[in-house]
């Protein structure tokens, strides 16, 4: 799977402000209202899942010394049809709101070793949820002008309709645009806090941040986000990816 947009490719050789200067168009090139093709209620995690059920793919990375170890796996259903993965050398720290320059080129590295394509691609990473609204799920996204959606473990910008401390398991409330979020008008829901679980005689657990990356609205994000959850906090096609992610590098390193 090949990029659509070049030009948008992360070029980690700019400088800081032509990075956020790309992100911006980025955002302008985004479509965060519903553009896809398959029937939203057919994304799920059955085993029996039809062979015409969308094609979910989970995107997720491990690191090694200066390296990223970059996997996607896709599912259909819950069974996993492909996995691929790439290793290549990081070229930037970590910067708040540049991670997609950071990480986006060995993501696309292991893309490019997927042979089907996928109708729904979820990031370990943020999508509207951004200073420029053009989180990796976003920039990536919108390169490879595939729907896209973006599940974050912690809140980047915004700001919760609602406290989000131990709700239930279902709960979401809306994370509207503030001060940090430039170019969204006032109290524009950007994403949702989801609680995709919560366990009984547990610590209590934190919410999930969903954000559209492209071609999704805020409401089907979630939605989806949902539709992919089982018994666990993450997304299953991205908890997946995540151990194949440990896999790859465990081999790597020998």
């Amino acid at each position: 799977m090949l990029p659509t947009r070049p030009e948008f490719v992360p070029d980690a050789s700019q400088s800081r402000a032509e990075m956020e200067s790309m992100q911006f168009d980025v955002a302008d090139a985004a479509t965060w209202e519903d553009d896809f093709p398959f029937d939203a209620e057919a994304v799920g995690l059955a085993d029996w899942a039809p062979d015409d059920a969308p094609l979910v793919a989970g995107v997720d990375q491990a690191f090694l010394d200066e390296s990223a170890v970059s996997v996607v796996v896709v599912m259909r259903g819950g069974r996993v049809i492909e996995r691929a993965s790439a290793v290549v050398d990081l070229e930037i720290p970590y910067v708040p709101g540049l991670l997609s320059f950071r990480e986006g080129n060995p993501i696309l590295a292991a893309f490019e070793e997927v042979e089907v394509t996928p109708d729904l691609v979820v990031f370990d990473g943020s999508g509207r949820i951004h200073f420029r609204q053009a989180g990796l799920a976003t920039h990536l996204g919108v390169v490879l002008d595939v729907p896209s959606v973006g599940v974050a473990k912690s809140l980047l910008c915004g700001t919760p309709r609602e406290s989000v401390d131990g709700r239930p398991a279902g709960w979401q409330t809306d994370i509207i645009a503030d001060g940090r979020v430039e170019n969204a008008a006032s109290e524009e829901v950007i994403g949702h806090a989801y609680q995709s679980r919560q366990y009984a005689n547990e610590p209590i657990v934190n919410p999930l941040y969903v954000s559209p990356g492209h071609r999704v609205s805020v409401p089907t994000a979630t939605d989806l986000v949902a539709r992919l959850c089982g018994d666990y906090k993450l997304p299953e096609p991205t908890r997946t990816a995540d151990k194949y992610a440990d896999e790859v590098k465990s081999s790597v390193r020998g």
